[in-house]
């Protein structure tokens, strides 16, 4: 016996919608991840892209839990002698809110090229309007 492994072009993908209001970042963040990944199909394989398109909207309502808003921060460095830069999580919501839910979903995912194939799959929107209603996504509740 052989186990029959899917081909990439012949993976079925279809596409959800996710309604972050009110959610848990870090929940609904490892939930994305999954299905981004394919884990919840009976076809997935860890070395092939086998997840569907998921369709995030009401970024700019996700909640964290305890401090987070005022202590966390993101860090950046642009690679020269005190380069550092450091972001207040309360200061990108305000601006770019769906820059936090990106960088959970992406953190939640491999480290290679499968994970970049991943994450062009997930399209985050600030309101509750995004621009997949021709794609007519499932609802899918976190």
């Amino acid at each position: 016996m052989s186990t029959p492994f899917p081909k990439t072009g012949k993976v079925e993908r279809k596409w959800f919608l996710v309604d972050l209001e009110g959610k848990i970042l870090g929940r609904a963040a490892s939930r994305v991840a999954s299905i981004l990944k394919g884990k919840h199909k009976p076809i997935y394989t860890p070395h092939l892209d086998t997840g569907d398109h998921v369709v995030a909207i009401n970024a700019e309502k996700v909640r964290l839990t305890g401090k987070k808003l005022d202590q966390k921060l993101d860090f950046q460095h642009s690679q020269w002698p005190g380069g550092a830069k450091f972001t207040p999580y309360k200061e990108i919501m305000k601006r770019k809110p769906e820059q936090i839910f990106r960088l959970a979903v992406k953190g939640m995912l491999p480290k290679n090229s499968l994970g970049r194939a991943m994450m062009k799959k997930l399209r985050i929107y600030r309101g509750s309007q995004h621009e997949q209603q021709a794609q007519q996504p499932q609802k899918l509740e976190i």
